[in-house]
Parts: structure tokens; C-alpha cells; sequence
């Protein structure tokens, strides 16, 4: 497993856990997180350790998927707020020292299927 999949699994076990202080270890101080789907940008480790901090609700992830390379990293989780249920889709990006330096979110909203194309596909 390359070090950067080592890291993205802890930023998410240690997220999953609230262990703020394991999180931070694997961010880059000057880090950059954004969220695309609301066009929010957060600058800096401490403020997004503070955002992750006051998320509201009873919130839990599981991670589905990690693919990594030299260049960066992508994931993909399954998120519950209470009974709502989301996927999220992250990008991440790495400094010099292997620390996360950026992470944008993408958040899919889930739709049904245009009509006409049943007969070409398995609804899961």
C-alpha cells in the first residue's frame, strides 16, 4: 500500500473516531479544504480541524475506497447523518513531507434514472 493510501486511512479512521489530535498529525499546517457542491473554503489546519469538530449531528463514515498515487489520492465513503445517507467523493492532495495539503469534497446528490433505458441496466 503506498504511503499516501496509509495516510488517507487514517485521515478517516482518526475523523470516524473524533480524534482530533491523530487528524491533525496528517495534515499539512497551511492546508486548503474545499467543498464543491456549496463553493465553501476553509484555509488552514486549525479551522478545518474546528469545522470537522462542530459538524452537527450523530455523523458516521465508512470508508469504501482509496486509490492513491505519487501525485495524490481519491476516496470514496459512505456518509449518515442521523437517517440521512450520502456518498462522498474526496480528492487529495500531498506536500513535500507526505502531509495532506489539500482536499476537496464532492458530494453527490443521488436521482433517479431517466425513462426508457430499464431494459439496459440492473438497479442496485
Amino acid at each position: 500500500m503506498s504511503d499516501h493510501a496509509t495516510t488517507i486511512k487514517r485521515f478517516w479512521e482518526t475523523t470516524e473516531a473524533r480524534d482530533w489530535v491523530g487528524l491533525a498529525e496528517v495534515l499539512a499546517p497551511g492546508m486548503v479544504y474545499e467543498m464543491a457542491q456549496t463553493r465553501e473554503r476553509i484555509r488552514g489546519r486549525e479551522a478545518f480541524l474546528s469545522f470537522f469538530d462542530a459538524y452537527p449531528g450523530d455523523w458516521h463514515l465508512t470508508l469504501r475506497r482509496v486509490v492513491a498515487d505519487d501525485a495524490g489520492a481519491a476516496s470514496m465513503l459512505d456518509f449518515t447523518v442521523g437517517e440521512e445517507q450520502m456518498v462522498g467523493i474526496s480528492f487529495f492532495s500531498f506536500d513535500d513531507d507526505g502531509l495532506i495539503s489539500r482536499v476537496e469534497d464532492i458530494w453527490p446528490e443521488p436521482y433517479e434514472p431517466p425513462p426508457g433505458r430499464e431494459h439496459l441496466t440492473e438497479r442496485y
